[in-house]
């Protein structure tokens, strides 16, 4: 089996429960937050929106810097409605799965790094990248976004077994 074959049917599972998750946020709590060093329901959505659109770059290019020296840094989008987020999602995670689809596995234990104005802040296989700051990344911030949602009597859907409110 090649990398494609061996991640797509989680990384399709792990989606597929990611949007059920972003279905469920509602448009009026977007700026709720649990703590005031926590980030907001509509951060947590979006953010969970954009990490795919990083993929196609991260399986194609040597490194990415989100705050290049003489160019604009990196803007997280702040999308406002569900809709909105959940567009971007979809985007992002069909440009995502045919990055992966295509990516050559000599590709994968090849060094990867992301650079803030030039400085390197972690360098690492891309295979060990698309675990930690893909998937990973994903499921845990989905996680957080499905507690508030809990926390603000939001009906969640079921992850891997029935949810409490089902």
């Amino acid at each position: 089996m090649n990398y494609a074959e061996t991640i797509l049917p989680e990384f399709d599972l792990e989606m597929a429960n990611t949007r059920k998750v972003l279905e469920c946020v509602p448009e009026h709590k977007l700026d709720w937050q649990a703590h005031s060093k926590s980030h907001t329901i509509g951060w947590n959505a979006n953010h969970l929106a954009e990490i795919l659109g990083w993929v196609e770059r991260w399986l194609t290019a040597p490194s990415c810097d989100f705050a290049p020296i003489g160019g604009e840094p990196y803007q997280a989008p702040r999308l406002t409605s569900r809709q909105e987020i959940l567009d971007l999602f979809d985007r992002n995670l069909a440009a995502a799965r045919k990055a992966i689809a295509a990516v050559n596995d000599d590709q994968m234990p090849q060094p990867w790094s992301l650079l803030w104005a030039g400085t390197p802040l972690f360098t690492m296989p891309r295979a060990t990248v698309m675990r930690r700051f893909v998937l990973n990344h994903v499921i845990h911030h989905r996680a957080i976004l499905y507690v508030y949602l809990r926390m603000n009597d939001v009906a969640v859907p079921a992850m891997y077994d029935p949810s409490g409110g089902e």
